[in-house]
């Protein structure tokens, strides 16, 4: 699991206008609360925060420029301009170490299934409960030789020692099925009737015009 620190600094204006001057000044409005506490509202890097948040579940160090003591916290909340995605607000939750905390964790599929069939990812994440220091980035589901009709569900996968799942075990997560068949047979009968039909309509054309003049 990846950490990153970020340095915080305290915000005293607030409304849309704020939020723009602070985003222009190549920083982030967010806010850090849980545990608790009352809310603080920080702003933090902006590229610096773009790039932990590549990694899922990334544990970040908020360090604050006002003498507060440095916090740990995760995403919960990433609010993304439409348009342009970059993130225009941040909410952070802060954990401690050893505390187990639920997060969606990306699925990524890996090996090849059974000549002649074809793979559809159901789920793209799965649920899961673990120490809020150790999140895994992502959790890897093997297909390799897996035959057509077969499936994975979200109780089948195997996690590592500390993970616990939080999803409905019965949640399909990866489904096997035949690989579709095209008809050639068909698909070229009809290219044929096309071109013949095309060939019609410009002998048509030519006699028209013969007629005419």
């Amino acid at each position: 699991m990846a950490d990153f620190k970020l340095i915080a600094e305290p915000r005293t204006e607030f409304g849309k206008g704020a939020a723009r001057r602070t985003r222009r000044a190549g920083r982030i409005p967010a806010v850090v609360y849980g545990h608790g506490g009352d809310p603080v509202h920080i702003s933090i890097d902006g590229h610096a925060t773009m790039m932990a948040l590549k990694h899922a579940n990334a544990l970040f160090e908020i360090e604050s420029t006002d003498g507060a003591k440095n916090v740990l916290a995760i995403a919960r909340d990433v609010q993304t301009d439409a348009v342009t995605r970059e993130i225009e607000h941040l909410d952070l939750i802060i954990v401690k170490r050893g505390e187990k905390v639920e997060v969606d964790v990306p699925v990524h599929i890996i090996g090849e299934s059974a000549p002649g069939t074809m793979v559809q990812q159901e789920e793209s994440t799965i649920l899961i409960k673990a120490d809020a220091t150790k999140l895994p980035e992502y959790i890897e589901v093997t297909i390799d030789g897996r035959a057509a009709g077969e499936h994975v569900l979200a109780g089948q996968i195997e996690l590592a020692s500390g993970i616990e799942l939080a999803a409905d075990p019965e949640m399909l997560v990866v489904n096997v099925s035949e690989e579709a068949e095209m008809d050639t047979e068909s698909d070229a009968e009809e290219t044929t009737e096309e071109a013949a039909e095309g060939e019609e309509a410009a002998e048509g054309e030519a006699e028209e015009k013969t007629e005419d003049e």
